[in-house]
């Protein structure tokens, strides 16, 4: 009988104990949601999305696989200009990713966003963020030479370096050419969707939808006042609805 109660009373201790004994030896992170301000650093890190921007979770420095040494200044960078960047994921599996999949990095505490494969500082940060990256677009020249095709080289003076169509760096044979043109564009983020979208008009008065006082503040006014006024409206959008960023404790 006593050796029955005996066992009876082990088997209440382990089932009473199980949740305990279950979470011995896992991290058990707390957090708490801090207001973001100039001086907030975010953790140092590569992000693979906007969700891990979002949660201040980026993979840290100690689960990158790269023979860049940890402690070099210039470790991100050195890093980024790899085609591809190998980590541990939260099982402890090898992972690759290539570099034009993430969506940037954290270094110093300042978040860096890619665009184009070229990584930029968000140098304004908030429920609404501003950036400016240099972007590469193409301009399409329709073909104007008597071969039928557009060429920057061709001289109707029958005269100087003549290019055949299949010797200009812009040929195509579609119809018309393409020539790249690099030029620095001003982007906005809206924090809560993650969506990158064009400095302008019509995504500022989007952005400035989830605040009607400002909102209609802003539609009110003249062509030329809301292009000149769209920054002043964002950091005022800023300052009315603070972002809040999760941080370890």
């Amino acid at each position: 009988m006593k050796r029955l109660l005996r066992i009876f009373f082990l088997s209440s201790f382990i089932i009473s104990a199980a949740p305990a004994l279950s979470s011995f030896g896992q991290d058990s992170v707390r957090t708490e949601m801090v207001k973001y301000t100039p001086d907030f650093r975010f953790k140092d890190g590569i992000y693979l999305n906007f969700e891990q921007v979002k949660n201040n979770s980026p993979i840290p420095k100690a689960k990158l696989l790269t023979s860049v040494d940890y402690n070099d200044r210039e470790f991100f960078k050195k890093l980024i200009e790899m085609d591809k960047i190998y980590f541990y994921d939260g099982m402890g599996v090898r992972q690759e990713v290539a570099k034009s999949d993430i969506w940037g990095y954290s270094r110093n505490g300042v978040i860096y966003v890619q665009v184009q494969e070229n990584f930029n500082r968000i140098t304004f940060f908030g429920n609404i963020c501003h950036f400016v990256a240099d972007v590469t677009t193409y301009d399409n020249h329709y073909y104007n030479s008597p071969y039928g095709y557009y060429d920057p080289y061709y001289s109707p003076y029958g005269y100087g370096n003549y290019y055949s169509p299949y010797n200009s760096p812009y040929y195509s044979p579609y119809g018309q050419s393409s020539m790249p043109r690099t030029e620095l564009k001003q982007y906005i983020i809206d924090f809560e969707s993650g969506k990158v979208l064009e400095f302008d008009v019509d995504n500022t008065e989007l952005m400035l939808m989830k605040d009607s006082q400002l909102y209609e503040e802003y539609v009110q006014l003249t062509g030329k006042k809301k292009k000149d006024l769209m920054f002043v409206y964002i950091r005022k959008f800023n300052e009315k609805n603070p972002l809040f960023i999760p941080v370890e404790k």
